[in-house]
């Protein structure tokens, strides 16, 4: 497995790679939902900034898990990226998402960043432990703020500090 920066060409994967994650019913899009062509994320990609970061890990040139790392802008706020993450549903608990974040920590410390950021939804207790383990803490719960399978789902704040 190799983790590396996402170039252009890797939007005609990783598209169909996100819409599969979001299948999971775990992440902030309905199945569905996300509109975002290749070429949409061809372009943003090709327009990467130095305040954020797109890794993707890929085993026999298949993408099998993404990082995206958002940075803000504003002044206040360049010491911090915002993550999601999503990894191809059969290779979950194989590393990716460990090699993955060690990949994005290397980078924030290069880049001087302070603060790693992400919400996720309270019942996905497996990338829950997958963050507590690469050091991130709970700060709070965003109360209902999901509707999904028919009923509210909390999401948890968390973050990790360098």
């Amino acid at each position: 497995m190799m983790i590396r920066k996402a170039v252009p060409a890797d939007a005609f994967q990783l598209v169909p790679l996100i819409k599969h994650v979001e299948e999971s019913n775990f992440m902030l899009f309905e199945p569905g939902e996300r509109k975002t062509t290749a070429e949409q994320l061809e372009k943003r990609l090709s327009a990467a900034s130095d305040e954020s970061l797109v890794l993707v890990a890929e085993e026999e040139s298949e993408l099998t898990g993404y990082l995206f790392a958002v940075g803000e802008g504003v002044k206040r706020k360049r010491h911090s990226v915002y993550v999601a993450l999503g990894i191809r549903q059969n290779e979950r608990g194989k590393g990716r998402g460990t090699e993955l974040f060690l990949a994005l920590e290397e980078w924030a410390k290069e880049n001087a960043l302070h603060r790693i950021e992400l919400t996720v939804l309270e019942h996905n207790k497996a990338a829950i432990a997958l963050y507590e383990k690469m050091g991130f803490q709970v700060e709070g719960i965003k109360r209902d703020s999901i509707w999904i399978n028919d009923s509210y789902a909390n999401e948890l704040y968390m973050s990790k500090l360098l």
